[in-house]
């Protein structure tokens, strides 16, 4: 069932990208991801109380507070970057460019996780490595 949740994510991702560059166009990126993140605020927000998840906030531990926050702030900063690229580059280098965080996660995943690096996700994570230097050079 995890893959078709990340082949949504992945779908829904694309179109991201497509409907941000159209709609960064004559705006300033970080006004545009201020914009983005207040929908998606509420978006979240309205799906966790309906679920019923907002509940369990105080269940959450020191660790699970600041592992998300911090996580909070790197999705920020991604979003931030990524719509400032996107705002000076075509749609058809950034996206692929942006996806190198996939290479990135399983180095970092393999450092601090100690996720186990397979023959397959090494050789996936060098291709998307050698895809992305492509598209750059």
């Amino acid at each position: 069932m995890w893959w078709i949740y990340a082949l949504l994510s992945a779908a829904f991702a694309a179109l991201t990208a497509i409907f941000a560059k159209i709609g960064i166009k004559g705006v300033d990126s970080d006004l545009a991801t201020a914009i983005r993140t207040v929908i998606i605020l509420i978006i979240a927000w309205s799906i966790a109380l309906y679920k019923g998840s907002a509940e369990n906030m105080g269940a959450l531990s020191k660790t699970n507070w600041t592992f998300l926050v911090l996580s909070g702030c790197a999705t920020g900063l991604s979003w931030i970057f990524y719509f400032k690229a996107l705002q000076v580059g075509n749609v058809s280098q950034v996206a692929p460019v942006d996806k190198l965080s996939v290479a990135l996660a399983i180095i970092l995943s393999a450092i601090f996780l100690k996720d186990p690096i397979t023959i397959k996700s090494a050789s996936g994570a060098l291709l998307i490595i050698a895809g992305t230097l492509v598209l750059i050079f």
